[in-house]
């Protein structure tokens, strides 16, 4: 199962990045170095992909989030698309990227699939401050069965009976905040 990392200030410190680094390589299979409060964003990105080469044997893929020709600038695996930015999954492809997209309903799942994108988050599943009311297993179990695309459970997944629960829908993997915190591993 794919555990699927998404930093944020919360636990990704650029004056501890080599610890943390090596804390996610030990846990996570997919990191994406994601803080959209950073008016710095492609300086820390560029730290980060120059960092993340020593622990890339830990990862099957890095990514950036958001901005596809950044990644492919600083040579990320790939870029993590927002729900609002399908009209970018074919650019990003046409560069070489892998893409994953985040999608909250089968519509969106199914349209990203169709545009080409690699896998799609498929959120909230659990309680998530501020991400409205939860769909659950059984509607994340629905879009897994009607999509072909590789479906990562997000939202409110910070245990491992969580994640058991998730990998019993047949979702690909998982991707969280909060269970790759640095007081939760």
């Amino acid at each position: 199962m794919i555990a699927y990392a998404i930093t944020d200030p919360s636990t990704l410190d650029f004056n501890e990045l080599e610890r943390d680094l090596e804390r996610f390589s030990q846990h996570a299979s997919m990191i994406v170095y994601r803080d959209t409060e950073n008016s710095n964003y492609a300086e820390c990105a560029r730290l980060f992909m120059a960092s993340v080469k020593s622990y890339k044997k830990g990862f099957q893929k890095v990514l950036l989030h958001s901005d596809y020709l950044l990644a492919k600038v600083l040579n990320a695996d790939g870029v993590h698309l927002k729900s609002t930015q399908f009209s970018l999954i074919s650019k990003a492809k046409d560069l070489g990227l892998f893409v994953f997209v985040s999608t909250h309903t089968v519509e969106e799942a199914l349209e990203a699939e169709a545009l080409g994108a690699d896998m799609v988050t498929m959120s909230p599943i659990f309680h998530t401050p501020n991400k409205g009311l939860p769909m659950g297993v059984d509607v994340l179990k629905s879009i897994v069965m009607q999509t072909n695309i590789p479906v990562i459970a997000l939202g409110g997944i910070i245990t491992k009976e969580q994640i058991d629960i998730c990998r019993k829908t047949g979702a690909k993997g998982f991707a969280s905040i909060r269970y790759f915190s640095k007081g939760s591993l």
